[in-house]
C-alpha cells in the first residue's frame, strides 16, 4: 500500500496524529497540520481557501449539515426548495465520509516512537 504524502510538502503522512484533510472546490487533500497552517497563510483570497474536514469544526458541520439535510428530506419544509436545501446540505456530510474512506481508514491511529524530520 502506497502511503499518503502530504501536498504540501510531499512527504509521508505516517499516522492520523498529523493528518489534516481540507477540501477546496469538490477536491480533498492530505496535508501535515504545520504544512496546512503554511497553506492557510499562503492562501490570499477566499475563493482559495482550504477548509478543513477531520478537525472538530469539521465534524460539528458535519452534524448540523446531517440534522439539516434529513429534516428537510423528512418533512414538507418549503417544499421543493426545502429539498434543494437539503441536497445542497448533504454536501459536507459526503466529503467526511469519502475523506475518512479514502484518506484517514488508510492510516494507522498512532504511531509510538516516530521519528521527526
Amino acid at each position: 500500500m502506497k502511503p499518503k504524502m502530504c501536498r504540501y510538502c510531499y512527504k509521508p503522512i505516517r499516522d492520523r496524529d498529523e493528518l489534516v484533510t481540507a477540501s477546496n472546490w469538490f477536491r480533498i487533500r492530505p496535508y501535515h497540520y504545520r504544512c496546512f497552517q503554511e497553506v492557510e497563510q499562503d492562501t490570499k483570497t477566499i475563493v482559495g481557501t482550504w477548509t478543513p474536514i477531520n478537525g472538530p469544526a469539521g465534524l460539528v458541520t458535519m452534524i448540523l449539515m446531517l440534522a439539516l439535510a434529513l429534516w428537510m428530506y423528512s418533512t414538507n419544509t418549503l417544499g421543493v426548495i426545502g429539498d434543494i436545501i437539503g441536497l445542497l446540505a448533504f454536501y459536507p456530510v459526503l466529503l467526511r465520509v469519502a475523506s475518512f474512506v479514502f484518506i484517514e481508514s488508510k492510516l494507522p491511529k498512532y504511531v509510538e516512537n516516530k521519528k521527526y524530520q
